[in-house]
């Protein structure tokens, strides 16, 4: 009789352990909130590079992990003419253009979707 006690609270020990880890890779546990789904990713429509010719590189303050950088990628990729492809490691944005980009616009962009443009430079002319 004890040992079938401590098998059902061995498999309700498990079987919560697995819930936890499910709910973990599904809905992430990160900086940006363990109950939150990831935001869905916005893809550009055109995705060959040669139509961008500019190209910038924009180091962001407050970047920490990957819904963070779909975040700052969703806010650059909805805007017609521009694809965003952030970096978390290097705490920076490549972004492309079809069009020249102004600082300002950038720096607004970066900060309705939460987060610092520290630096903003044309590696490219």
């Amino acid at each position: 009789m004890g040992n079938i006690i401590v098998y059902i609270i061995l498999i309700a020990v498990i079987a919560m352990a697995v819930y936890g880890t499910v709910k973990r890779i599904r809905h992430g546990s990160s900086c940006c909130g363990e109950r939150e789904a990831a935001p869905k990713k916005i893809r550009v429509s055109d995705r060959n590079k040669k139509n961008y010719p500019y190209i910038y590189e924009l180091k962001i303050d407050g970047m920490y992990c990957s819904n963070c950088a779909r975040r700052i990628e969703n806010g650059f990729n909805c805007k017609e003419g521009m694809w965003a492809l952030a970096d978390v490691g290097q705490k920076s944005v490549r972004l492309l253009t079809k069009e020249p980009a102004d600082e300002s616009t950038c720096r607004k962009i970066t900060s309705d979707s939460g987060y610092t443009l520290i630096s903003f430079k044309q590696i490219n002319s």
